[in-house]
């Protein structure tokens, strides 16, 4: 399986031709501005664009938008939460998965029972991260996952994400870390002027 953009474009970035097989990570840094966030918009389709996207041989075209963002799930790094409790944001069927997930990044039981208003900036960004990972999508599109988090939090969140990995996500990570790029990445590649440099 992989992730293939053939001349993915918008007026602002591009073109991007690239591919991205299963198990691996492609971090992508760059300035801000660069257009880091577009690229990862452009592939789940959440911005305009042309040119292709495929996973596993599938157009982004054949499939419809609500499932084609369930397969190549972008996570942003301001997290959307449209109701008061944080459990109310997950299926109950996702639950016991969240709740594992929550352990292991080292957040209290009780954040889950909670409400949304009552989170820190860090929970609230390793909660939205589980919220995608209980989904077990195979492209995860991570926009500054571990930006708000302390150095035990971004341990715990690498772990979990090498672990995947290992199982065959394939990952498209952006960071403004340096160092982050060069312990997940298996390619690093900058985004600059709508460009991607190796």
């Amino acid at each position: 399986m992989s992730l293939v953009l053939t001349d993915l474009k918008s007026a602002l970035a591009g073109p991007f031709d690239l591919t991205v097989p299963a198990g691996q990570c492609l971090a992508v840094t760059g300035p801000s501005g660069a257009g880091k966030s577009l690229f990862l918009r452009m592939i789940a389709d959440l911005d305009p664009h042309e040119g292709s996207v495929s996973l596993n041989g599938e157009a982004e075209t054949d499939i419809s938008a609500p499932d084609w963002r369930r397969r190549c799930l972008y996570v942003g790094p301001d997290s959307g939460w449209w109701g008061e409790s944080v459990i109310e944001h997950f299926p109950v069927s996702e639950r016991g998965e969240a709740r594992a997930l929550a352990d292991r990044f080292g957040l209290k039981p009780e954040l889950l029972d909670g409400l949304v208003a009552r989170l820190s900036t860090g929970e609230k960004q390793r909660l939205a991260l589980i919220r995608a990972l209980v989904r077990n999508s195979p492209c995860l599109l991570l926009d500054e996952p571990t930006g708000a988090l302390d150095a035990e939090s971004v341990v715990r969140v690498e772990a979990e994400l090498r672990a995947r990995l290992d199982k065959g996500l394939i990952l498209i990570l952006v960071t403004h870390d340096p160092a982050q790029a060069q312990r997940l990445g298996d390619v690093h590649q900058r985004l600059e002027g709508g460009r991607l440099r190796s």
